[in-house]
C-alpha cells in the first residue's frame, strides 16, 4: 500500500468533511429542540466511531492502509448519520421538514464555497461531485446518460447508503428525500440559470433554463 497521498485522497477527505459538517448541523439543531441529544450522540459514537474532525488528513490517516481508512471513515459517517436522522425522526416524523432546511442550507453554503466559475449542467454536475460523497471512487456509482449545452442527465447504478440506513433499522429514501434539497440548492446557488431535478429514483438531470 502506497503511503503517499494524493489529490484524490485529500479530495475524498473533503468530502467526507462536508457529510460530517450536516451530522454537526443536526445535533446544533436537536439541541436547540431540547431533544437528548448527548444521549443520542453518546450511544452512536459508541455503535459507529467518532467523527473525524478538522485536523489536516495527513496528521488523522493510517498511511499504511490509506484506502482501508478512508472506507472506514465512509462507513462510519455513513451509519451516523443514517442512525440520527432515524432516530430524530422516529421521535416525530414532522421533524424531517426541519432535517430538510439543514440539508438545503449546506447545499447553498457548499456552492459559496466552490471556487469556479460554473456555466453549464456539465460544470455544475462535476462542482456537485466534489461535495457530494458516493463511496469510492472505483465505486463508479454515476453513469453519464447524455450530455449537451442545455442539459446534463446521469443515473444512479447503484445504492451505497441502503445497506448503512438498513443496518440502523432506517427508510434510505429518507436520506434520497433530504439530499435532494441539498442537490438543488446547492446547484441554484452555483448558477440561477440552473436547475437540478430528479427525474426518478435513478435518473437525474441539470438543466439550463431556457
Amino acid at each position: 500500500m502506497s503511503t503517499i497521498l494524493g489529490p484524490i485522497h485529500y479530495w475524498l477527505y473533503n468530502k467526507i468533511q462536508w457529510f460530517e459538517g450536516i451530522e454537526k448541523d443536526i445535533y446544533n439543531w436537536a439541541k436547540n429542540q431540547n431533544l437528548p441529544v448527548e444521549e443520542m450522540k453518546e450511544r452512536i459514537y459508541a455503535d459507529f466511531g467518532e467523527l473525524t474532525g478538522n485536523k489536516p488528513l495527513e496528521e488523522v490517516i493510517d498511511t499504511s492502509n490509506i484506502h482501508g481508512w478512508l472506507q472506514s471513515k465512509i462507513r462510519s459517517a455513513e451509519l451516523r448519520q443514517a442512525a440520527l436522522v432515524t432516530g430524530i425522526l422516529q421521535k416525530d416524523i414532522s421533524y424531517k421538514e426541519n432535517l430538510a432546511e439543514i440539508f438545503r442550507k449546506q447545499g447553498e453554503e457548499a456552492a459559496r464555497n466552490y471556487d469556479k466559475e460554473v456555466f453549464t449542467p456539465e460544470e455544475a454536475y462535476h462542482a456537485m461531485n466534489d461535495f457530494i460523497l458516493e463511496g469510492m471512487p472505483c465505486d463508479r456509482v454515476n453513469q453519464v446518460v447524455s450530455i449537451d449545452e442545455n442539459e446534463f442527465i446521469w443515473e444512479t447504478t447503484v445504492c451505497l447508503h441502503r445497506k448503512y440506513w438498513e443496518e440502523v433499522q432506517g427508510d434510505v429514501r429518507n436520506f434520497y428525500d433530504l439530499r435532494e434539497n441539498w442537490m438543488k440548492s446547492f446547484v441554484k446557488i452555483l448558477n440561477p440559470l440552473l436547475k437540478y431535478e430528479k427525474l426518478s429514483d435513478r435518473m437525474h438531470r441539470i438543466v439550463k433554463a431556457a
